[in-house]
């Protein structure tokens, strides 16, 4: 993954194992825990992009250093570590500027990956139509142009030193901005032809209730999708396994809709990629109710929902009527606490233990109470609770036809054949 061309410095799919160290600069406020919770998504993250973490580092600042993110002393540890066991990246939590970039590449002489790098080298390799390649390659781009100017170090020999003696390397750069601009032009347009289609099989849809599956990467979306419309969309144990949106007519007791499954939102989303995203993320601004996937088995879903609310928000979609289903409630364990790792530069060793998780029955009694509909509590990997699920969607979906559409017929499932 992420392997670097010699070509023209844009980074390019590779087959080879890679280890990657991991580095993050917490506010100094933040708990341990939650700076630890932050890093195991980071490794998640790189484990799916296809690299072996072997090491994490954490240093808290009042802000990142402007030119190196971290401190000296802090990148001095981290080269040491790089030079013993010869580590072929370091990747950070968060975004870098161009120049702290540059001068982490010069400083470490490995390979650097911020946060928005590692998010868009997973889209891109999980991208299978043509929309959602363009709207991968276009994020590639915005993310090249401002970073162009270090991809020409190897010219700096050529030029010689004082003023005005810029050599070929310039107008390369020049030149490489260009093409750039030039391609990104090409693929916006490329991308409104694909949107003026989306929106033209939309609204041919008129008629007929959409419901559309949101939530927090590698939640089950797809998994329900299989299970509600028994088809085979890709599900995997992995970050952003879907992409492209998925859209099924689902008929349940004579009620039909259509269900998509929407690419999974993730904490610190490059908004070049909501950006670029934005006709698969009309199947969620278009859906007449959304069905929002949660994960109660992880140690802070909680905040997943507040991420996947707040993107919403966003995206002009929070207004809608709204579902919440808990997902693998068979993976839930109300003693489970943040895994200890004994590689972890950075932590306090005096950091409170985090507090008891309340039972799964605790959950469902706060949650019922907190929202005015329904929750329901599932295990999409085990079928548990499904058939409540599906009366919940008919409920729900024939409570929007008698509203919206009150002239549509429901139709039975010998029509749909």
């Amino acid at each position: 993954m992420l392997a670097k061309s010699e070509k023209n410095g844009t980074y390019e799919t590779a087959t080879e194992a890679e280890t990657a160290v991991l580095v993050a600069v917490p506010d100094k406020r933040q708990a341990d825990a939650r700076t630890q919770e932050y890093l195991d998504e980071l490794e998640f993250l790189a484990e799916t992009a296809g690299a072996t973490v072997t090491k994490r580092f954490v240093q808290r600042l009042d802000k990142p250093d402007i030119r190196t993110f971290v401190g000296e002393g802090k990148l001095e540890e981290i080269r040491a570590y790089v030079e013993h066991t010869q580590a072929s990246m370091v990747i950070f939590d968060d975004d870098l500027s161009p120049s702290q970039l540059r001068n982490l590449e010069a400083e470490l002489k490995v390979k650097i990956v911020d946060r928005s790098l590692l998010i868009i080298d997973i889209f891109a390799s999980r991208a299978k139509s043509a929309t959602a390649r363009a709207q991968v390659e276009l994020a590639q781009y915005q993310y090249l142009l401002p970073r162009l100017t270090g991809l020409w170090s190897h010219l700096d020999k050529q030029r010689g030193g004082g003023v005005s003696q810029r050599g070929p390397g310039e107008t390369e750069i020049e030149t490489d901005r260009r093409v750039v601009r030039d391609r990104i032009a090409l693929l916006k347009e490329k991308l409104k032809d694909f949107d003026k289609q989306s929106s033209t099989q939309r609204k041919a849809r008129t008629g007929i209730i959409r419901v559309a599956l949101v939530g927090y990467t590698n939640v089950g979306k797809s998994t329900i999708m299989n299970l509600l419309s028994r088809s085979e969309v890709f599900a995997e144990n992995k970050l952003f396994a879907t992409v492209d949106s998925t859209v099924r007519k689902v008929v349940l007791e004579t009620t039909p809709f259509l269900l998509s499954d929407t690419v999974g939102f993730i904490r610190k989303l490059p908004t070049r990629l909501i950006e670029s995203f934005k006709s698969t993320l009309d199947e969620i601004r278009e859906a007449d109710l959304l069905v929002h996937v949660v994960d109660i088995s992880h140690p802070t879903f909680e905040e997943q929902i507040a991420v996947v609310n707040e993107t919403l928000k966003d995206i002009e979609a929070a207004d809608k009527p709204m579902l919440l289903v808990f997902n693998k409630i068979d993976l839930y364990n109300p003693e489970q606490a943040p895994s200890d790792h004994p590689n972890f530069e950075g932590m306090n060793e005096d950091d409170d233990a985090p507090a008891a998780r309340p039972t799964l029955e605790q959950l469902k009694a706060t949650y019922m109470a907190k929202m005015h509909d329904p929750v329901i509590f599932i295990s999409a990997q085990e079928r548990e609770n499904i058939e409540e699920l599906r009366a919940l969607l008919v409920r729900h979906v024939s409570r929007l036809y008698e509203q919206r559409y009150p002239s549509v017929r429901p139709i039975s499932e010998d029509e749909t054949e």
